[in-house]
């Protein structure tokens, strides 16, 4: 079974910027339009249709207002969150290895100072990696079809190395909590 394909559900183009003003206005327009209770007199087949719609409509709303889900929910309909397709470049690999070295010898070596260190240095990746994407993401929308390939791939290797960071941030906020 195939990904249901939310934007064309609520009328709204493919866009890891969309307007956040009509995905809303769509939600709550369908939210009462499909609402069970309006069809409590139809036909049973009827009903589950509307049920099902009003699900549809709930998991679309869940997954396009929240930008991470958002993004996940695009490079996974375009089938680029499958295993094996997910390579990052080795010198990003080679940064995340020596944080994770760091964070290693913390767990031996409790030390606040390389915890900042540690925090400073994914902060610095994580500006770096914003200020890269954000020209992807907020130009998606208008770029031809043979460029977005292109693109999806840049935003791609974005989200990985991005959830790369975040097991991190989650590792420091650990030793943040034991001191």
């Amino acid at each position: 079974m195939s990904t249901p394909d939310y934007f064309e559900f609520y009328g709204l183009a493919e866009s890891f910027r969309p307007d956040e003003a009509a995905l809303k206005r769509q939600y709550y327009a369908l939210s009462r339009e499909f609402h069970p209770d309006f069809h409590a007199t139809a036909s049973p087949g009827r009903q589950r249709e509307i049920l099902d719609l009003a699900t549809r409509n709930t998991d679309a709303y869940r997954t396009l207002s929240h930008p991470d889900q958002r993004m996940a929910y695009i490079l996974g309909r375009h089938h680029l969150l499958e295993e094996g397709k997910q390579a990052l470049p080795p010198d990003f690999l080679m940064e995340v290895m020596d944080l994770n070295e760091q964070l290693m010898e913390l767990e031996f070596e409790p030390d606040p100072a390389v915890v900042a260190s540690v925090e400073t240095e994914v902060n610095q990746l994580n500006a770096t990696l914003e200020a890269g994407i954000e020209p992807v993401l907020s130009g998606y929308e208008g770029l031809p079809a043979e460029a977005r390939p292109a693109a999806l791939a840049q935003v791609r290797t974005y989200y990985l190395k991005k959830r790369y960071l975040l097991r991190i941030r989650e590792s420091l906020a650990k030793f943040a909590a034991r001191s």
